[in-house]
């Protein structure tokens, strides 16, 4: 039998919830050598580097292109190029597209193995496929102005694709693109002003963030949404958490030059109610097991108190001072942080030895 093969963190996880399994009686002692036997600490982290380089080939894939078309035989070639009716090259993106998509899913069939290769793949048919709905939308252009409906193509399509292909890589693009059509469409509504039913663009993003995380509790329990779930509800919390540190810094102003005649202080309500929000969110995460929900709580916390440090003490504090506060209450926050995890270590000692006391 191949043996699993995973990090030293999940190596203790198993260890202890097995050894917890043996001592309540779940599972007989050969069963748990059994599974002991089953897996084993992997010495590099292979997958990891995979996944990096895959990306960094993408990075400098792109960047290659760049150079490239700065060369002039190349540039002489995209001037030709530029009167091809965009209808022609929307078609084209658009079968170049299907090809990669119809090509990794078929990888990941007869190479499932290849996780990060095949991610690549996609993630090239996802670029073709927004060069196709940004050329059709300049084809069917009359000056209208309304791109924001090519987002609202893309929400559709992304979405479909990704339920369809069970990409979750796709259907980030389509969240992606959610965000993308409210943001331009709120702005298109209202003539490119700075507000939208007096909100500027921070307080909106918070009440989207905060719809599309109640859609995520409301469909939490649905099987079709159930492969979506944990990555719309990470894109929801980052919308909403995002958009609070922002409103906590801007508040409502729509306009620079109005928010600099002000005082940060004036907008103190603003980082109280973001930490209120960040605190509510940690509550509920401990309280009901929801370990996204905690981490993002206590980060953003974090981010608000030192945004709020930093807002009303750096104008005002000796810098030596400043950043000996600084350091003393990261070191506090890090003993405290290594008080428990030493605490859960011994606990997971103390079963391990009462465990292979009894046997």
């Amino acid at each position: 039998m191949t043996k699993l093969n995973i990090d030293k963190s999940e190596s203790d996880f198993l260890g202890s919830t097995i050894t917890h399994w043996e001592k309540e009686g779940l599972i007989p002692k050969e069963q748990a050598e059994k599974l002991r036997d089953s897996y084993e600490v992997k010495g590099f982290d292979w997958m990891r580097l995979a996944k990096y380089s895959f990306w960094v080939a993408l990075i400098c894939g792109g960047a290659s292109f760049a150079f490239l078309i700065v060369n002039d035989v190349v540039v002489n070639w995209l001037k030709q190029l530029y009167y091809t009716p965009d209808i022609i090259i929307s078609i084209v993106s658009a079968v170049l597209a299907a090809f990669l998509f119809y090509w990794g899913r078929r990888r990941e069939r007869l190479y499932p193995e290849k996780i990060f290769s095949n991610e690549a793949v996609v993630f090239t048919g996802i670029l073709f496929t927004a060069c196709c709905i940004a050329y059709l939308g300049k084809a069917l252009d009359r000056g209208s102005g309304h791109y924001s409906l090519l987002f609202l193509l893309s929400v559709f399509v992304y979405g479909f694709l990704g339920w369809r292909m069970n990409s979750r890589l796709i259907w980030l693009f389509a969240l992606i693109s959610l965000g993308s059509w409210f943001g331009t469409e709120t702005g298109f509504q209202t003539h490119w002003t700075d507000y939208f039913l007096g909100m500027n663009y921070p307080l909106r993003f918070v009440l989207f963030g905060l719809v599309l995380v109640s859609a995520c509790a409301l469909l939490r329990n649905r099987k079709w949404f159930a492969y979506f779930w944990e990555h719309t509800y990470v894109v929801g919390l980052l919308y909403l958490f995002m958009s609070l540190w922002l409103l906590s810094i801007f508040g409502n102003y729509g306009n620079l030059d109005k928010w600099y005649q002000i005082k940060q202080i004036s907008l103190f309500y603003w980082g109280i109610i973001s930490m209120a929000v960040a605190g509510a969110f940690l509550l509920f995460g401990l309280k009901n097991k929801d370990d996204i929900s905690r981490e993002f709580g206590i980060t953003f916390l974090i981010i608000f108190i030192y945004t709020k440090y930093f807002e009303y003490f750096w104008d005002h504090t000796n810098k030596t001072v400043f950043f000996a506060i600084l350091a003393a209450s990261f070191w506090l926050i890090g003993r405290k942080a290594e008080m428990i995890w030493n605490l859960k270590s011994k606990k997971h000692q103390a079963l391990d030895e009462t465990c292979q006391t009894q046997s």
